[in-house]
């Protein structure tokens, strides 16, 4: 598979992209007002930070309890009601005078449902697209948030200053509504990839064989630090430039954008393999200079580069998946999105702990210098395993033919 247009001429990948398409926006708009209606409420950067980004704590809980039922969920009906609890959810928060710990209690049962829900979506992605149009279709995705951040924090900034947050969240929960209305009437129904109960034990097993090979537990690191680091940057920007987050946010959408093009449709294959340590450390380098306190033009400039860093993530998730059995793949890259996730929400509580005892600027400078020095602990252990067999394939899960029955789950 190697356009665009065979991808949305593949069945089912166009409904699951709309209904990303409409959960991304949603998120967006609601990430901004929220953390506009927290910030005014407290004055709290790091409050700030994790009504944004601290959700994703609760990952973590997923990705050691839940994640064995990424496999093991219909995905139509899965994918189609989380969108709606989130949309429920959503709603409930823009409830006028309700308390500041009854919201963050409200983002982190959203944050457990969603534990599971990204295995389940990039598990079907897999099995629509196979492994061969994995990378093409993930760098459509992410393209795809790019854009919606770009509009989305743009319109939500809009819609705050012409209504207020709480209206900006109850159109945001009709967005989440349109995601799940759009994947029920548009995906097929399918069977689990996986049978078998889920269950912790099953989490925890899968989990300990994923990590068994040395290689895919450097991928994870990689995919889930410097990166995750990188977030918590980000997580200050409402603190950093209060009536200009909009726009640092969506120059920062802008770079991923050109990123995700370059690498997924542009860059050939030996190219590309070889960029992803280059593109982590783009990803944190230009967040050093805020240590110079710049204007929000300069910030701007220097995010929307950065964030052209975020190609990476595409590099070594192609290498991850060559690493997994398909009747894995939910959970495996579940797991990638888990661990992602909960570093994004630990970062967004470094950041803005240390904002909130220096400054936004200085918190920024610290967490990118942190992920510099991550990449550069990490890379070496990869580049010698990829030059000692560059193209290994999975020896260390052979994937059994068919669907894993309950004899052979882990």
């Amino acid at each position: 598979m190697r356009s665009y247009s065979e991808l949305f001429r593949t069945r089912e990948f166009t409904p699951l992209f709309l209904s990303s398409c409409f959960r991304t926006a949603a998120s967006t708009v609601s990430g901004l007002a929220l953390a506009t209606l927290v910030y005014r409420a407290t004055q709290s950067p790091l409050l700030t930070a994790l009504s944004m980004f601290g959700p994703s704590l609760a990952q973590v809980v997923g990705a050691t309890t839940l994640l064995s039922a990424a496999d093991r969920l219909p995905p139509r009906a899965t994918v189609a009601g989380i969108a709606a609890l989130f949309g429920l959810g959503t709603a409930a928060m823009a409830i006028p005078g309700l308390p500041v710990w009854t919201i963050f209690a409200l983002l982190l049962l959203l944050g457990l449902i969603q534990s599971c829900g990204g295995g389940v979506q990039w598990g079907l992605l897999n099995e629509i697209l196979a492994k061969e149009g994995y990378l093409l279709g993930r760098s459509v995705f992410n393209m795809m948030s790019g854009v919606a951040q770009v509009v989305g924090f743009a319109t939500g900034g809009v819609l705050m200053a012409l209504l207020s947050p709480r209206v900006t969240l109850l159109l945001a929960a009709g967005l989440y509504l349109a995601a799940a209305l759009t994947a029920r009437l548009g995906l097929t129904p399918r069977p689990p990839r996986a049978t078998g109960r889920p269950s912790i034990a099953r989490t925890w097993r899968t989990n300990a064989r994923l990590f068994s090979s040395p290689e895919r537990r450097t991928l994870y690191l990689l995919l889930w630090v410097p990166n995750g680091l990188v977030v918590g940057c980000e997580s200050l920007y409402v603190s950093y430039a209060p009536s200009r987050a909009g726009a640092l946010f969506a120059f920062a959408a802008f770079g991923m954008f050109v990123g995700d093009v370059t690498t997924g449709r542009f860059l050939p294959p030996r190219v590309r393999a070889r960029l992803g340590v280059p593109f982590l450390l783009l990803l944190a380098t230009p967040y050093l200079f805020f240590a110079l306190r710049p204007g929000v033009a300069v910030a701007a400039v220097l995010v929307a580069v950065a964030s052209i860093g975020f190609g990476s993530s595409l590099i070594q998730q192609e290498r991850l998946v060559a690493l997994i059995p398909d009747e894995l793949s939910g959970h495996a890259l579940g797991l990638h999105t888990a661990g992602m996730l909960t570093m994004q929400g630990v970062s967004a509580a470094l950041a803005g702990g240390i904002a909130q005892l220096a400054s936004p600027g200085t918190a920024m400078t610290v967490m990118a210098a942190a992920s510099v020095a991550v990449t550069l602990t990490l890379a070496p252990s990869l580049l010698r395993r990829r030059g000692a067999s560059p193209d290994r394939g999975r020896p260390e899960m052979p994937a059994p033919s068919g669907r894993q029955s309950e004899l052979n789950s882990p």
